[in-house]
């Protein structure tokens, strides 16, 4: 038995006593503390409490070492505090430090310069040129995490306004979906099945499990058996057995006919397999996608894509979107993908447009004909 196991929430872990431990770092030294339980729901709660007195403790104690913090001294904090929120997913933290090297990489000599010398000029000369240079919505994001350094200064007392509060964000135009027909899609899959290689068919199937779902590729990835319920015609979306899914939710994703006959046609060729194998024998296809679409002369599209071609035809089907908002597991009530999804694709919408007309509709009388009798 191993002495240290480690549990779902970030910085506990529990003793092979059954006693839970907190476990963080402080400047590259690890802090440890028995949180005196073997209670997980207890130990949760105290953990968030000695988190939160843990990074109290370290602004207040870098304040009172040094008035004259610097810009790298601050994002050490918060990215510590980052690190401390057990909230926060492994691969938010990744994409934030991301961001933080090409905010580095773009303003020379900026992590040791003290914050008490960058003025607002400073924050829009940079943004200025970095503008020029970034996607819109790799500019937004690095403003945003430049105003959460500067706002670690500001906790601790050494600077008293944000010099880049007043940077403004530059509008981040939709993403234009280019996505495959019903008709491409399928000859698509079969091309994929038919290329010859070992997992050529598996990678058809899960293709065809992310068009039928709309389910994340990660998501796929953890589905087992025991998650499909035939008899309800749902499927039980799990995540990660870590983090779970992106929104820490389980979710149930109704079953459609086209997703029924597949999983019903793989799980009759996999019977002696338990419930708890993975129904994907597979994880990525990009590859296989990549040569079929060269193959037939058709758009590159990704596994994400799958997931944007699942909504679509529901929503050209007739489901409404804060419904396919919940089966995709969205939040905010289907916001998003209304601002997604709430167009219809071209021939959709030509096809919906033919019904509209402005000529009077004949009026049909309130007579019920009779057949003659004889």
């Amino acid at each position: 038995m191993k002495t240290w196991e480690k549990t779902r929430e970030q910085n506990l872990v529990r003793h092979k006593s059954g006693r839970y431990y907190a476990r963080t770092f402080n400047n590259n030294k690890e802090i440890w503390k028995s949180l005196r339980t073997a209670h997980f729901s207890v130990a949760k709660a105290r953990l968030a409490q000695f988190l939160r007195e843990h990074r109290e403790k370290q602004v207040a104690g870098v304040s009172e070492a040094s008035a004259k913090m610097t810009f790298g001294e601050a994002l050490k904090i918060h990215l510590q505090n980052q690190a401390d929120d057990v909230t926060i997913k492994p691969s938010t933290r990744h994409f934030w430090k991301q961001v933080f090297v090409a905010l580095l990489k773009s303003w020379p000599g900026l992590a040791d310069r003290e914050l008490r010398r960058i003025t607002k000029t400073n924050c829009n000369e940079w943004a200025r040129r970095f503008r020029k240079v970034a996607s819109p919505t790799r500019y937004n994001n690095t403003i945003a995490g430049l105003r959460h350094v500067f706002d670690v200064a500001i906790e601790a007392g050494i600077i008293y306004g944000n010099p880049a509060s007043k940077l403004e964000r530059v509008p981040v135009r939709a993403k234009h979906l280019a996505l495959p027909s019903r008709e491409q899609f399928l000859h698509l899959v079969e091309a994929v099945e038919r290329a010859g290689a070992w997992c050529s068919r598996d990678c058809a199937d899960l293709l065809r499990g992310l068009a039928f779902t709309g389910i994340r590729k990660g998501e796929a990835a953890q589905l087992e058996w025991r998650d499909m319920d035939f008899e309800a015609d749902e499927i039980l979306v799990r995540g990660d057995p870590e983090t779970g899914t992106k929104n820490w939710t389980v979710r149930r994703v109704p079953m459609i006919p086209d997703a029924r006959t597949l999983f019903e046609r793989m799980r009759s060729e996999r019977t002696d397999e338990p419930l708890s194998a993975k129904v994907f024998r597979v994880n990525e296809a990009q590859n296989a996608i990549n040569s079929a679409a060269r193959k037939l002369d058709i758009p590159r599209i990704t596994h994400h894509d799958l997931r944007h071609l699942f909504a679509t035809i529901c929503i050209e089907s007739g489901v409404d979107i804060p419904t396919v908002s919940r089966w995709l597991g969205h939040k905010d009530g289907g916001a998003l993908a209304m601002k997604t999804y709430g167009h219809l694709r071209r021939e959709h919408s030509i096809a919906q447009a033919q019904r509209v007309t402005f000529a009077p509709v004949a009026k049909q009388a309130d007579v019920i004909a009779f057949a003659a009798s004889a």
